[in-house]
């Protein structure tokens, strides 16, 4: 399986790092009728074009096209066409992609400060959260990856996420214990269930169903937005709500280079405007998963002891404090800012 992911990721580069020494990246030499370079943008995805996301990004697309009299276009990829959000980004950085959705998780992969976002309750709660990403510390995290070739443009929220069962309500971290509970391949994942006391199995999403079904896997943590695709195997949603991992569009920074100053901030305004309408969007999409979930029979367990899960993660914060005193200064600055 991953070396057919490889070979996809190795494909789509070469297909689209063709198409970008065709005239650049983003851009095709032409110019507007104010003068400016039209550049005719390629975004990629990982969801499907029904999901909220790929609705708020078309309509972000339509509004840049106007408000910069045309010399900015963007085509969407959606549903993991072009590979994984790290293929998307590597794509991106040798040329033939320009920008990108993933997730603040995977930006970890690229640079370590960006794990600070998936420390579990590094954020007190959703209004803490709201501060931090529309705030300087996020404005400084975009430019972590600029040497890397890309930075960030802005966030769409993600939510929180929590822990659901195909059988045991979780209520505490007691009641973790002896269960395989499916995570990210993701070290913070890892060392989170560790914490908790149950088993991080790392399988992909499209593996969870089945996992669940079959009983390989317990249950699986993830946004409410998952139940979409598990609310048939699923018993139990719990809103422990250990972590909330925000969403990230990335641009490449010889795409965003090249820009004029008047694009730059088109690109800036739209983008920000966009991420605002977004959280209620987002709360919309998860009322209607939810309501759907509980007419399938998925219970909602809502009173979970919160400060018993925090407690059990003290290890994450005295492990990053020791051994990766970078990430360890965002999460203090973060946790300030609440």
């Amino acid at each position: 399986m991953r070396v057919k992911k490889f070979l996809a990721g190795v494909l789509c580069a070469a297909l689209l790092c063709s198409l970008a020494a065709c005239g650049g990246p983003g851009s095709t030499g032409e110019v507007n009728a104010d003068g400016e370079k039209v550049f005719h943008l390629r975004l990629a995805h990982g969801l499907a074009e029904d999901h909220a996301v790929h609705i708020a990004m078309t309509a972000w697309a339509q509004a840049v096209e106007e408000k910069s009299n045309g010399s900015i276009s963007i085509q969407i990829f959606p549903n993991g066409t072009l590979g994984s959000e790290t293929d998307n980004i590597t794509i991106m950085r040798a040329g033939g992609l320009d920008m990108a959705k993933v997730s603040a998780a995977t930006m970890g992969n690229f640079k370590d400060e960006w794990n600070a976002l998936s420390v579990p309750y590094v954020f007190n709660d959703q209004q803490h959260y709201y501060d931090v990403m529309d705030g300087e510390i996020a404005q400084d995290m975009y430019m972590l990856t600029e040497d890397a070739g890309f930075i960030g443009l802005t966030w769409l929220d993600s939510g929180s996420r929590s822990f659901y069962t195909a059988s045991t309500p979780i209520r505490t971290p007691a009641d973790l214990s002896g269960l395989k509970i499916r995570t990210m391949d993701s070290q913070m994942a890892i060392d989170m269930m560790n914490a908790l006391g149950g088993s991080a199995m790392v399988m992909g999403y499209s593996e969870i169903y089945t996992g669940m079904q079959q009983g390989n896997i317990n249950g699986a943590e993830n946004n409410v937005t998952a139940l979409r695709d598990h609310s048939d195997v699923t018993q139990y949603y719990c809103f422990d709500e250990h972590t909330r991992i925000p969403d990230v569009i990335v641009i490449s920074t010889a795409v965003w280079d090249a820009m004029s100053d008047n694009q730059r901030q088109i690109m800036r305004d739209t983008a920000a405007e966009m991420t605002d309408q977004y959280k209620q969007a987002w709360k919309d999409f998860e009322d209607q998963v939810l309501e759907a979930a509980v007419n399938n029979g998925v219970e909602l367990i809502r009173d979970v002891d919160t400060a018993a899960f925090q407690e059990a993660c003290q290890s994450i914060y005295t492990k990053l404090e020791s051994d990766n005193p970078a990430v360890y200064s965002f999460v203090e600055r973060i946790q300030n800012a609440g």
